[in-house]
């Protein structure tokens, strides 16, 4: 007998609130600045990824989701900047699941959400890459600030409530992932 969640109201009623609320123009240019600057320090620790980088210096990418748009361009140093939103991009990709709660549960069973690409293929790969290969070491950030054994801590601590988090998230019938990964071909 397939039921419905008794939340399900509930969740409709967010969803919907939610479509209708538009956050400040200035937080969402704060939220991109803060975004560019982690991309940026994650980009840094990766050698060959600026090395990747600096071979599409110049092209733009824009990521949609819902209604909110957020487009970089490559530098030649290899890094990001936030793109100008009024100049065409090279390549557009954009968030097909709609649902914030659905994404999140994807994103942490280590899943890649469904992406609908337009544009560049060459850059599509190159952004796919870095997808595949380039992962921020935290645990790595918070010993320089800490100390080791802290920060290995704080680590353990942390993948526990992520492996607690991807258990209850898991839907009914399905297993949860043992490690964070994702589909093949996404981009």
């Amino acid at each position: 007998m397939n039921t419905q969640s008794p939340f399900y109201w509930w969740v409709q009623q967010a969803q919907s609130l939610a479509s209708q609320l538009q956050p400040p123009k200035w937080l969402i240019q704060e939220a991109q600045q803060r975004a560019v600057l982690l991309i940026n320090h994650v980009l840094m620790q990766e050698p060959e990824a600026c090395q990747r980088l600096r071979r599409v210096a110049g092209q733009k990418v824009q990521v949609r989701w819902r209604q909110f748009s957020f487009q970089v361009v490559f530098t030649p140093a290899g890094l990001v900047d936030i793109g100008d939103p009024l100049q065409s991009a090279h390549l557009v990709l954009q968030v097909a699941e709609t649902s914030p709660w659905v994404l999140a549960q994807s994103l942490v069973n280590g899943q890649k959400p469904p992406i609908h690409i337009e544009g560049d293929v060459q850059l599509a790969a190159e952004i796919n890459w870095l997808i595949d290969h380039v992962r921020w070491d935290l645990e790595e950030d918070l010993a320089r600030l800490i100390g080791d054994a802290p920060a290995h801590a704080i680590g353990q601590v942390m993948r526990q409530l992520a492996q607690a988090l991807r258990q209850w998230l898991v839907r009914p019938g399905t297993k949860a992932p043992t490690q964070t990964g994702g589909q093949a071909g996404w981009v």
